[in-house]
């Protein structure tokens, strides 16, 4: 029942781990920080794959986004980050994704990408080649046809990873 082998995991950081107030100023310096519900739950559980954020995080490069990950103690879940600050591309260009998958030492094929914007976070990584996973939390019933799969909650993550 599923591959028990390392998958690596790209994960977007804001809605996806992290709330996204959408406060002024980047989200470390925030007075309120969160875990997206399930979150936490699904980093321990996976935590044994290679996770790495990939994310746009309009004002943080990849310190900031490290420092606001430390806020609600998730930055021990990540084995790298990755900003478009950092990067040169931002999401949904192919390229931030593929530059991504060339700095792991990866084939595109070889990431799955989990994130809650359909049109940032999917359609580039599958475009790219990527695994897509949707994490669709107001469960809009549209279709989705760069996602491979799409949960409505973090606490299903584990479970889907685990039949990858």
């Amino acid at each position: 029942p599923g591959n028990p082998m390392k998958k690596i995991l790209l994960f977007d950081w804001g809605n996806t781990i992290m709330v996204d107030f959408s406060l002024p100023g980047p989200m470390h310096a925030w007075d309120k920080v969160a875990w997206v519900p399930g979150a936490e739950d699904a980093l321990k559980a996976l935590y044994h794959h290679t996770c790495c954020v990939a994310t746009n995080a309009g004002e943080s490069d990849g310190e900031a986004v490290k420092k606001g990950l430390a806020r609600v103690g998730a930055d021990d879940y990540f084995k790298f980050i990755f900003s478009s600050r950092d990067i040169g591309y931002k999401k949904p260009d192919p390229r931030f994704f593929l530059f991504i998958a060339g700095k792991l030492g990866a084939l595109p094929e070889d990431c799955i990408m989990i994130g809650d914007n359909y049109e940032k976070d999917i359609a580039g990584a599958k475009l790219a080649g990527m695994i897509t996973i949707f994490f669709n939390s107001a469960d809009n019933k549209k279709a989705w046809p760069y996602a491979d799969l799409v949960i409505r909650s973090m606490n299903e993550l584990p479970d889907i990873i685990s039949k990858l």
